[in-house]
């Protein structure tokens, strides 16, 4: 039997195109693998949203070129947007890479496994990047299976312009609602209980099939699903944000009390430069209204620093808006100046050194006010989904409503009682960190 072995770079959205491709090779029959040297096929689904991303995707691509010398590997296949964004260079200027597959040729990715490996042949396959999506139910999930990302939507029109996402993913696109909820269902059944909901921007699912905004009546079907415990909104654009989502969000008591909203700066001569559709004034009353309707609510964002043409006063102005504001998580990146988009052709461009001046700047202010958000939460009796235990302890980390995976914090609960990986259990909050909680267990209640 064939082995293979997938390596995921980049986002989360990247990750479940890459449970999908691995579903279909695993239905094919090849057996997976995490031992390099031991793979007859490597599969590498690439990151270019930034340089640093990039430059991440071609290192571990020659990393993996080295296992087609001292291990087995027949067949290297490049696949995602570093695949689509340069699909003539990646096979020219890296011959160690057999195959190419665009970011909506997923669904051919045995053929072209096993085109390789019968014909060795170097090979490409693209389609369309406006294709509509769909969803099958063959994923192999990765993240531990109890929790599980839901791709929505595909693809962009807001062209931000410092963004390439548009040019690798195409407009925007939803997946049919029958489509996510059968997927939903069998990720359920196979034992997910959070499914997060993601896509370049969740707002404005439904909008091209179905002619409104319809994520709040996806959020009511999913939240039907019996054996679902927390469902999580990522990447909400505060402009998009409807009344009839607010009422949601509060009202299903699955629907976490949570949301991501990427804002990117404050400061509207940025906002304008970057392309993005809002100001700072509406951006305020919007979290004002979230917070008013939702008391319990999580706020996360994510900011630029260093944006071509932002001055000391934009910066202030950035400063300001993260002290008023008092974001709950907030995570702050430097420019990237990414060729073939508008951003990188801006006069004015900020030297790295001042980009990460700012940024310093802004994440050492975020985390006092973080460090206070967790003091806040002492004494709180919160449940928890249970991600993993302590090694040679008696301690157990978890994550709050407040926590998605990955990015946001964990609470870290001391008992002797054993617990299993996506166990949810009550607990008191009992100590705080800048990003991390402290608690124990309250009572003998598990879900």
């Amino acid at each position: 039997m064939r082995k293979i072995l997938f390596i995921s770079l980049g986002c989360d959205k990247n990750l479940v195109d890459s449970e999908v491709m691995l579903g279909l090779l695993h239905k094919a029959g090849f057996a997976l693998t995490d031992d390099e040297r031991e793979a007859d096929v490597i599969v590498v689904n690439s990151c270019c949203f930034i340089g640093d991303a990039k430059e991440e995707s071609i290192n571990t691509i020659l990393d993996m070129a080295r296992y087609k010398e001292i291990g087995v590997c027949k067949a290297l296949v490049v696949t995602g947007c570093l695949a689509e964004r340069y699909k003539e260079e990646v096979l020219t200027e890296m011959p160690e890479v057999d195959a190419v597959v665009g970011t909506s040729s997923y669904d051919h990715i045995v053929e072209v496994v096993q085109s390789v490996l019968e014909h060795h042949i170097h090979t490409q396959t693209f389609e369309s990047i406006d294709i509509t999506p769909t969803r099958t139910a063959n994923r192999l999930v990765t993240t531990g299976g109890h929790y599980a990302f839901l791709k929505i939507a595909e693809g962009c029109d807001k062209h931000c312009t410092y963004c390439v996402i548009p040019q690798v993913r195409g407009h925007y696109r939803s997946v049919p609602m029958e489509d996510l909820l059968a997927e939903a269902r069998s990720l359920v059944d196979g034992g997910v209980k959070e499914l997060i909901l993601v896509a370049q921007e969740t707002t404005l699912y439904g909008v091209d099939l179905y002619g409104e905004k319809t994520l709040p009546k996806l959020l009511r079907e999913l939240a039907k699903i019996p054996g679902l415990v927390w469902i999580r909104i990522q990447y909400c654009y505060p402009e998009e944000i409807t009344d009839e989502l607010i009422q949601t969000i509060r009202e299903e008591m699955k629907v976490c009390s949570y949301l991501d909203i990427p804002i990117q700066h404050a400061s509207d001569s940025i906002l304008k430069r970057m392309g993005r559709r809002t100001t700072e004034s509406a951006i305020r009353e919007m979290i004002a209204k979230l917070r008013r309707e939702i008391p319990d609510l999580a706020l996360r964002t994510t900011l630029i620093s260093g944006f071509p043409g932002e001055t000391e006063e934009d910066h202030e102005t950035l400063m300001r808006f993260i002290d008023d504001m008092e974001f709950d998580r907030l995570g702050v990146f430097t420019y990237s100046q990414e060729e073939d988009t508008p951003a990188a052709a801006m006069e004015d461009q900020i030297p790295e050194e001042v980009k990460e001046e700012r940024r310093a700047e802004a994440m050492e202010l975020q985390q006092e006010i973080s460090l206070e958000k967790c003091q806040d939460m002492i004494g709180r009796t919160v449940l928890v989904m249970i991600e993993g235990k302590v090694a040679d302890e008696n301690a157990y980390v978890g994550r709050t409503y407040r926590d998605a995976p990955g990015v946001d914090g964990y609470i870290f609960i001391n008992t002797d009682q054993e617990l299993m990986s996506g166990d949810f259990v009550h607990a008191r909050v009992t100590g705080a960190l800048e990003y991390d909680l402290m608690g124990e267990l309250c009572d003998e209640f598990t879900e």
